[in-house]
Order: C-alpha cells, then sequence, then structure tokens
C-alpha cells in the first residue's frame, strides 16, 4: 500500500523536486513545523484544559474561560495535524523514501485516530456531560500528548537516517 501511495503522490512529488528546494527544507520542514503544532498548540491546548477542569469547583468563571480556548484551539491543531501528515508523507515521497515503512508513520496514525476517537467523546457532549467521560477525555488527551513525543523522537530518528 506504501508503494501505491507513493506512486499516486510522485507526479506533485516530482513538481516540488523540479522547484530546487533547499534540502534544509524538503528534509526538516515537516519536522519542524509539526513541532509548532504538536508542543505550542498541543501543549498550549493541553494546559487549558486541565487549567479549566481544575478551576471548575474553585473559579467556575475562569474554569469557563480556560474550556472555551481548549475548545477553540484543539479542533485546530487537530486539522493541522491531518494536513501536516499529508505533508509528511509527501515530503517523504519527495526524497524517494519508503512511505509506510517507519514506526513514525504507524505513531502518527495512531495518534491521528487517538485524536479523532478524543474529538467524538466531546463532541458527543461527553455522553450527556457525564462526569466519567470527561475524566476519560482528560486523561486520553494526556496519554496522546505522551504518544506525540514518542512520535517525533521516532521521526527524528527518521530524519536522521535519510
Amino acid at each position: 500500500m506504501g508503494e501505491q501511495l507513493s506512486q499516486l503522490l510522485e507526479p506533485l512529488a516530482s513538481q516540488f523536486r523540479a522547484l530546487n528546494l533547499p534540502e534544509l527544507l524538503t528534509h526538516w520542514g515537516h519536522p519542524f513545523f509539526m513541532s509548532i503544532v504538536m508542543f505550542v498548540m498541543g501543549g498550549y491546548g493541553a494546559y487549558v484544559g486541565w487549567k479549566g477542569r481544575i478551576l471548575t469547583a474553585s473559579d467556575p468563571k475562569a474554569a469557563i474561560e480556560s474550556k472555551g480556548e481548549h475548545r477553540k484551539i484543539m479542533p485546530v491543531m487537530f486539522a493541522m495535524m491531518a494536513i501536516g501528515a499529508t505533508g509528511g508523507i509527501l515530503s517523504l515521497v519527495i526524497q524517494k523514501h519508503a512511505v509506510m515503512a517507519s514506526p513514525h508513520f504507524l505513531t502518527g496514525s495512531v495518534v491521528l485516530i487517538f485524536l479523532a476517537i478524543n474529538s467524538l467523546i466531546s463532541f458527543t457532549g461527553f455522553g450527556g456531560d457525564k462526569p466519567e467521560l470527561r475524566k476519560v477525555h482528560a486523561y486520553f488527551g494526556s496519554t496522546i500528548l505522551v504518544l506525540m513525543v514518542v512520535h517525533a523522537l521516532m521521526g527524528l530518528k527518521l530524519g536522521l537516517s535519510i
């Protein structure tokens, strides 16, 4: 399947190769921009999400504000992660490297699937505002952030091996 995906993207990849972009950009552009998405947007989103959760009892107004920030940034982060995954795959095709042959591809796929599951939990209104589902959402989201760190490390390993 990876070979089929590479063949599908090859016409676009060859157009990018024809631009003679600096190797630094084609090789490290995806990791640079995705690290911003993952660590800045994801880190901030997790921070305000947990802040809202913790402040619910002591400062309900601040909790609502933090949860609102979380609600604004995390869908954008998810969209950027999906777009970034596409860019990462294209980057590998541009560099003529196997697309699905690394743990980085696997961890990235799992991150996107887990983010989609966690999004569904929130989109259901936490099953009618069930505290258990809010708890699952918070802890599962934090687990996803840890997986993102593993994903970034796998990406660094991949980038250094190419």
